[in-house]
């Protein structure tokens, strides 16, 4: 196997990335801020997950591992070095001064990039047929920084596994709370395509050894043909994690999902036969019922509430994003309009608080 050199954009989630491929012998980097850049290169990245089969957490500490994982500024990193680039911040953050000079010089370095963003990135929507992407630009908080990609470049994979940062830890450590897998679109081109193909062989392919023990490791990444299978993602995100979103406060995602399950199973069946109507097959998407069964573990607010509670004055518009692709077909959902009015007016109240 060759080993590749990968460029990660963001640290938290990322950080679960740049693990795994470091695992199987890649080298990563991943792109933040100067004190978590500094923490990583001196104490490296640890992850803990849960593994099916075995008590309390599995701890990797990315030091151990056989491939390397590092840390750097945004000013620090050339693209061109890399094999592939993958998105891993929030959408908001790809504006702020330095992170966007280095996406225009990723949209200009003729490197593949593999998002791994709830937002998909405008040049992944330019790749679904029926999609007008000028219409869905007042979704992101700054278009106009995607538009130097070339959507052949680009490619979506869903970010199913949810993460957070344990508050009383420090910024290099991450806790996976439910270990599901990458999905990941093809590429438009094969040869990228086959790039994507060979990086998931190897993550399937490793072990990490525990007490002497070599064992598997969730999380993988899979690559499918279909476009539409990272977009299984919108279902869950409009049905869950922006539904906890209340008018003055927040809710858990399983409360979201679980305390009116019809009401839930509603939402996600429009999002999924809006999906259907773009072109997706049915077997693209995630049957409710699995959905469901993983939402009973995630007892805490989804990041787009955390993020409102907190006082974020912008966040990953997925919401209104599928709104105006609804739009488009002449479709609407009562459901999905309330949750658009709720989060601009969480908005609107810190943008004034702040």
């Amino acid at each position: 196997m060759q080993a590749r050199k990968i460029l990660i954009l963001g640290a938290s989630y990322g950080s679960l990335l740049g693990v795994k491929l470091a695992l199987a012998g890649h080298s990563a980097t991943l792109v933040c801020l100067p004190a978590e850049a500094k923490l990583i290169n001196e104490k490296g990245a640890v992850v803990r997950m849960p593994v099916k089969g075995r008590e309390g957490l599995v701890e990797i500490d990315s030091r151990t591992l056989p491939g390397k994982l590092a840390a750097a500024g945004p000013g620090e990193v050339d693209p061109r070095a890399f094999d592939l680039v993958a998105l891993a911040m929030q959408e908001p953050q790809y504006g702020s001064t330095g992170v966007r000079e280095l996406l225009d010089r990723v949209a200009k370095s003729g490197v593949p990039c593999m998002s791994i963003m709830n937002m998909p990135p405008l040049p992944y929507l330019a790749r679904i047929p029926g999609i007008d992407v000028s219409l869905c630009r007042d979704s992101y908080t700054d278009p106009a920084v995607w538009d130097a990609f070339d959507p052949k470049l680009v490619t979506l994979c869903s970010p199913d596994p949810q993460a957070f940062r344990p508050p009383d830890e420090a910024v290099n450590v991450l806790q996976v709370r439910l270990a599901t897998n990458f999905k990941a679109a093809r590429f438009e081109s094969e040869a990228h395509t086959a790039l994507l193909r060979e990086l998931a062989a190897g993550i399937e392919a490793a072990r990490y050894e525990v007490n002497g023990e070599k064992i598997e490791l969730p999380v993988k990444l899979k690559v499918h043909d279909s476009v539409f299978v990272p977009l299984a993602k919108w279902a869950m995100l409009l049905s869950g994690n922006y539904r906890c979103v209340l008018a003055d406060s927040v809710r858990s995602i399983r409360e979201t999902v679980h305390g009116d399950l019809a009401a839930t199973r509603a939402v996600y069946g429009w999002v999924v036969e809006l999906c259907v109507a773009l072109g997706a097959r049915r077997d693209d998407m995630v049957p409710f019922e699995k959905y469901a069964n993983a939402a009973l573990s995630l007892e805490s607010p989804s990041s787009a509430a955390r993020a409102l509670a907190a006082g974020a004055p912008r966040i990953e518009r997925v919401d209104r994003l599928v709104q105006s692709v609804a739009a488009q077909r002449g479709l609407r959902c009562a459901a999905v309009d309330e949750t658009v009015r709720l989060v601009d007016a969480w908005l609107v109240r810190n943008r004034r608080k702040g």
